[in-house]
Order: C-alpha cells, then sequence, then structure tokens
C-alpha cells in the first residue's frame, strides 16, 4: 500500500478540517480525480489524487482535524508499481491515523504551566472536567483550592457544552494569536473632513485610493517584515487585504495591484471577492500574499480602534463609521461629516514618524472632493 499525505498548505499552516470524503474505500481513481475536499485558510479547497490507483483505505473521517504530512488514502498498488505521481510515501506505522480533537486533560498542556493547585485539586478538576487555566485562584499565593474547583464547575454545568472552534474561526484564532504573540503593534488616529464629497461617494474605494497615497508617501508600511532574519521588504506593488465581516468568521481576500486600477475596476474585484467569500468559493491564492490591510469597520459600528496586524505584514487601516461633528468653518461653527481612520503598524519595523506621515497622507486624499 502506498500512503498520501496532506501536502503542504502553504502560508505557514500546519492543518486542516476534512469537510467531506469524494471518494470510498474500493473506489478506482485517476491523477488529478478529487479525493477529498479540507477547509482550511479561511477557505474550503479541494485535494486531487496524486496518482492513479484503487483505493484500500481512508485514514480519517469527516469533521477530523488532519495536520500536514499526516496520512489520509492508501492506494493498493497491486503487483506491479503504479507510475507515482505526487507525493507518497511508505507503509504507516500503527496509530498513525490521526484521530479527533480530544479535550486536554486539565493540570496539562499549554497555558498551564504556572497554574499553582495540590494534586488532590488538580484531580477534582479532572473528574469535574474542569480547566485548571478558566479558573481563578482564591487560595494564598495563588493557590487553586476545591472550593474554586467547584464554583467553575457549578457555572460550566449551568452553560452550553464548550463548542471547539473548526474551519474559518479555527484558522482566525490561530492567525490572531500569532499576531498578537510576534507584533509590536502600535496605533494613531485622526478625522478626515469628507464634506466635500459629491452625493452617492463610495466610501471603500476612496478609502482604498487614501491607503494608496498613504503607500506612496511612506512606501515602508507595504512592506513584509521577517522577524527571524530582521529583514524588511518593502514592496512596490499593493495587494490590499480587505477584511470581510461573515457569521462564520473574519476573512482577508486580496485585491491585487490596486495602486494601479481605477475606481470601478476596484468596485468589480470587490464584489466579485465577496461573492466568491459568500459562496465560501473563493481560490486560497486569492486569500494570501496581502501587503497591507484595510478595516472598514464601520460599516457596521464603532469610532476608532485598534486593528490587529497580521504578519508578515506591518499595517492596517482601520476606518470608523461616519459622523457628523460641528467643526470651526472660516470662524464660525459648521457641521460637516467626518471618518475616523485608526492606522495600526508594527514598532519594530515602522516608526511613529513614519506612520503619522501615511495618515497625514491618506486624511489629505479623502478631503480632496473627488
Amino acid at each position: 500500500m502506498k500512503i498520501f499525505e496532506l501536502p503542504d498548505l502553504g502560508e505557514g499552516l500546519q492543518e486542516a478540517e476534512l469537510v467531506a470524503w469524494r471518494v470510498q474505500p474500493g473506489q478506482t481513481v485517476g491523477v488529478d480525480e478529487p479525493l477529498l475536499e479540507v477547509e482550511t485558510a479561511k477557505a474550503v479547497v479541494e485535494i486531487p489524487s496524486p496518482r492513479a490507483g484503487r483505493i484500500e483505505k481512508l485514514f480519517a473521517q469527516k469533521g477530523d482535524i488532519v495536520r500536514v504530512g499526516a496520512p489520509l488514502v492508501g492506494f493498493d498498488v497491486g503487483a506491479e508499481e503504479l507510475a507515482d505521481a505526487g507525493s507518497v510515501v511508505g507503509a504507516v506505522e500503527t496509530g498513525a491515523r490521526v484521530m479527533r480533537d480530544a479535550p486536554v486533560a486539565p493540570g496539562h498542556g499549554h497555558g498551564h504551566g504556572g497554574v499553582r493547585a495540590a494534586p488532590a485539586v488538580r484531580a477534582l478538576a479532572h473528574k469535574l472536567n474542569v480547566d485548571l487555566a478558566m479558573v481563578t485562584p482564591t487560595g494564598p499565593d495563588d493557590v487553586i483550592t476545591a472550593t474554586d474547583i467547584q464554583r467553575v464547575a457549578r457555572i460550566l454545568s449551568e452553560t452550553a457544552p464548550a463548542e471547539p472552534l473548526r474551519g474559518f474561526r479555527r484558522a482566525m484564532a490561530q492567525s490572531m494569536a500569532l499576531a498578537q504573540a510576534e507584533v509590536a503593534a502600535a496605533t494613531i488616529v485622526d478625522d478626515a473632513d469628507i464634506h466635500a464629497w459629491a452625493q452617492g461617494a463610495d466610501t471603500t474605494i476612496r478609502l482604498i485610493r487614501a491607503l494608496v497615497a498613504g503607500c506612496r508617501a511612506e512606501p515602508g508600511l507595504n512592506a513584509w517584515y521577517e522577524s527571524g532574519s530582521l529583514a524588511r521588504r518593502v514592496l512596490e506593488k499593493i495587494d490590499l487585504g480587505v477584511a470581510v465581516d461573515l457569521p462564520d468568521g473574519l476573512f482577508v481576500p486580496v485585491l491585487r495591484n490596486v495602486g494601479a486600477r481605477d475606481g470601478a475596476d476596484l468596485r468589480a474585484g470587490l464584489d466579485r471577492l465577496r461573492a466568491d467569500v459568500v459562496a465560501r468559493k473563493i481560490p486560497p491564492e486569492e486569500l494570501r500574499g496581502a501587503t497591507i490591510t484595510l478595516s472598514n469597520f464601520g460599516m457596521i459600528a464603532g469610532r476608532y480602534a485598534a486593528p490587529i496586524v497580521l504578519p508578515p505584514t506591518v499595517a492596517i487601516l482601520g476606518a470608523g463609521r461616519i459622523r457628523e461633528h460641528v467643526v470651526p468653518v472660516a470662524g464660525a461653527p459648521a457641521v460637516h461629516r467626518m471618518i475616523p481612520l485608526s492606522l495600526t503598524f508594527d514598532h519594530r519595523v515602522v516608526s511613529g514618524g513614519e506612520a503619522g506621515r501615511f495618515l497625514a497622507a491618506a486624511v489629505a486624499d479623502l478631503e480632496k472632493p473627488d
């Protein structure tokens, strides 16, 4: 038997959720025929067969979280070796199948290294299925007591069962954790007076244009940072990640080369990307390779924010809800429409002065009539 493993998913991703099998044991497939669908990188991806042959065994089930390099399909090659067309390795050792997620035993695993509790208390937590990382200690020297465990167990008994994060939300959680752990984030804010805009102006397109103006004023914010080598790559082409909020989670499809496209072309591209995201048919490559990000969170609510920078990018521009403000005009009060802006940047790479000049250029562009 020859084993096909889950291939490298790119962008540093190490796992995927198995959504559906397209084959069954005993079925014969050809090269590039679909084997299964996995959900990762916020998209459903179809994985084709790397070879022709008869399926002997499937090593995972729908809903399994499968690691890169874990066995997926066993091919029966028969008496003669079939032509190898992909990533195929030798026989699998016993127990190599990737099993479904199991709850981590309380007192073990990540985040529990600093927990202080007596063995009897840990045993009680295990018995009541309480994660010690969730417990606020009340004992001397921050020691968790049996009463603490019982209090949390009582609260948990009154709530719905824990729901493991899967698919899009799992990918989002992992990305946010990476960003918070790695990026030295700083945020500056300002307002742009958009009173001079024409009726019906496309806010998102104007924000994209303003972001392009900021990148031209300070190209260092359109960059990737390689933390391992302490190296920065300033990029000429602006491939814009556009944050899209959906019930399934946060998606960031990439609108390519925005600095070289007019408003109509940008709007058509945005509409197509959003439709693909909603239908969950967006190709994985269209969720990769952003050089800077825009979050128009004001379409929902909020004035200012501290958006999260996703490595390897170094900046994200956020726009809050447009509001009317009283401003002085020629010595007299006037009511103007204002759009609040929040620029978060990786302070390891971007200085405060660079961020300020970027934001000033963006504001100046937004305040133009058209």
